[in-house]
């Protein structure tokens, strides 16, 4: 049962992240992503039962919030409001460059990885699968939404033949459940088949969607 304090802290090519590796031969990378304010302890909790052939990092995002935390896009140039293709795409480039070169370092083959974001990091994983899509295999959304941006590329059904999980409350007040419903429209109009979850809870992740997050990702 992984947590941040059985995880490696890691100084890597200027990033800081935390890594579990795994104990499997051949092991698969899951990037976990982070939302606005976190960093790279932040995922762990949604780890706990996931496989050990997961080779699993949780890379900060790089730019500090005044208020404390990380985040995706730069506060300094970015209007306020929802993050957007444009404010998250250089985040994105650089953090595949990171899962590049970083799984080189270790020997895991990343050329297809799985991806879990939760809120700011959740808008990152979709952006990543529909952007990138040949280098992601599962993407799992926890309370998050497609930024805006991304409607010339949805149209080209990235996703097609790609399974989404995608988990939000019903009671979530700072990213309202409408544009999670508008968010899976998205996803399959891009092509995506999305299993999704809804609890009655906040911004947050329940116990059943939880445990459909887990069963999503374990195979």
């Amino acid at each position: 049962m992984p947590t941040a304090t059985d995880t490696q802290l890691i100084s890597f090519n200027g990033w800081t992240l935390r890594a579990r590796p795994s104990q499997s031969a051949s092991p698969r990378l899951l990037a976990l992503i982070h939302g606005w304010t976190g960093d790279e302890n932040s995922m762990w909790v949604f780890t706990r039962r996931l496989s050990r052939n997961y080779w699993m990092i949780a890379p900060r995002a790089p730019h500090a919030v005044d208020t404390g935390g990380f985040s995706w896009r730069d506060m300094k140039d970015a209007a306020f409001g929802w993050p957007t293709f444009e404010t998250l795409s250089s985040a994105a480039d650089g953090l595949l460059q990171l899962i590049d070169e970083y799984s080189a370092s270790v020997g895991v083959d990343a050329s297809q990885f799985d991806v879990m974001g939760f809120s700011q990091g959740a808008a990152m994983a979709n952006l990543l699968g529909i952007v990138h899509p040949n280098r992601i295999r599962k993407m799992a959304v926890l309370a998050g939404f497609v930024p805006n941006g991304l409607e010339g590329f949805v149209l080209r059904k990235p996703l097609a033949g790609k399974d989404v999980f995608v988990a939000h409350g019903t009671q979530d007040q700072i990213i309202p459940l409408n544009r999670a419903h508008a968010s899976m429209a998205l996803l399959e109009q891009a092509g995506a088949q999305v299993t999704h979850c809804e609890e009655e809870v906040g911004h947050k992740l329940g116990t059943n969607c939880l445990r459909a997050l887990e069963h999503y990702l374990q195979d």
